[in-house]
């Protein structure tokens, strides 16, 4: 499952943090320990939705797991002690809140943190790819088993850990090893925050976490200041008149791989008050240009945004001499995301972006419009020398 191409090495169970998506939205209300409670609403996710069946179960259901699904998951969540409700034979039981859980992905570290339940990582496939201090001193302390690489997972040893809950994605139909795990009576659920299209959309996946940990109420916490604060940045830009002109991404072999025009970044670029070039392209993935057309389009682009994870435009220059080009190389004007690694080398950005873009905008608009945020230090870019 190794989503992201690398110049220098492969940051598997990393995610590509520029894709899109659509689903279902529910707002729903439960009671709990005789207490009202309400479930998360969603405002922007419409990856998952949640249904509240009776005080004791609520079913959620992944309507959209990958690109192109045509049909999604459902999972009914019970609290521990409590009667199943009848259901689908298709549909996964899972006791709630589960006592440990193995995750897949670095992004769904960050959930586990920010819900105060870092201490429920049992098991991911290599752990040097974890950035989190806090998720480091576990590991550190030998209370994480590293399961080797994501697709070829030591099945052994994770059924060995006996997780309550295996957190997982897909890219398609064929799950891989998630598939064996769950033949083997281990539940595994998907997250396919991946493809929301609107970056608060893939930080409400909080809410999704939460459900299998009975921490809802957290969940809108955290969530309700990262939305806080991403509406304060856009709101920054809203009597800005200029906009930069942006071009984005690099070269891979022959293609260059840029956001399309509905995409994550897209839309982050958007409310950071830039001009993206390839903004009216309706492509919600990866466009996948020829050198001369990038080129030809933005040889004058004022700013370069997301160039890897160089450290240097010499370095920059080093892996493709026509980079410099470009009007945004000539005049030092090319940023990176590579600003924070993890002790191991693992990216914060592809870690923590997910659920922090409200950092990642403020970050933007530092960069297109310095004068807004005259005291603030960019987070996860930085720009090359």
């Amino acid at each position: 499952m190794k989503k992201r191409i690398s110049k220098k090495t492969n940051y598997g169970c990393h995610r590509l943090c520029w894709v899109g998506a659509i689903g279902l939205l529910l707002v729903g209300c439960v009671k709990e320990n005789n207490k009202e409670k309400i479930s998360p609403s969603l405002k922007y996710a419409k990856g998952f939705s949640i249904k509240i069946i009776n005080e004791d179960a609520k079913l959620v259901t992944v309507g959209h797991p990958y690109q192109g699904a045509t049909s999604g998951y459902e999972y009914l969540l019970v609290q521990t002690g409590k009667p199943v409700p009848a259901h689908e034979k298709n549909v996964s039981v899972i006791f709630v809140p589960v006592q440990s859980v193995v995750c897949t992905s670095t992004t769904h570290i960050p959930l586990l943190d920010y819900l105060d339940e870092t201490n429920k990582l049992i098991g991911f496939p290599t752990t040097d790819y974890i950035s989190s201090e806090k998720m480091r001193k576990r590991i550190d302390a030998g209370l994480v088993t590293d399961l080797g690489i994501d697709k070829g997972m030591d099945i052994e040893k994770l059924v060995s850990l006996k997780p309550s809950l295996v957190m997982g994605y897909t890219m398609s139909a064929d799950w891989g090893p998630l598939k064996k795990i769950a033949a083997l009576g281990i539940p595994v659920v998907i997250n396919a925050e991946y493809l929301e299209e609107h970056p608060l959309g893939r930080a409400e996946w909080i809410k999704f976490m939460a459900l299998f940990l009975a921490k809802e109420k957290k969940a809108d916490s955290v969530f309700n200041l990262i939305e806080s604060e991403y509406l304060a940045a856009q709101k920054l830009i809203t009597d800005t008149v200029y906009k930069p002109t942006v071009m984005s991404g690099i070269l891979y072999g022959d293609a260059w791989f840029m956001p399309g025009g509905k995409n994550y970044a897209a839309q982050l670029l958007n409310d950071a008050g830039c001009r993206y070039l390839w903004s009216d392209t309706p492509a919600n993935g990866f466009l996948q240009i020829g050198f001369e057309s990038v080129y030809m389009k933005a040889k004058n682009a004022e700013v370069w945004i997301g160039a890897s994870n160089f450290n240097s435009l010499a370095e920059m220059a080093a892996a493709n001499p026509r980079y410099r080009l470009f009007d945004s190389f000539k005049n030092k004007k090319v940023f990176t995301y590579h600003a924070r690694v993890g002790a191991k080398g693992g990216s914060e950005f592809l870690e923590l972006g997910y659920l922090r873009p409200d950092l990642i905008l403020k970050d933007l608009v530092k960069i297109a419009h310095p004068e807004l945020l005259p005291g603030y230090s960019m987070f996860f870019y930085k720009k090359l020398e």
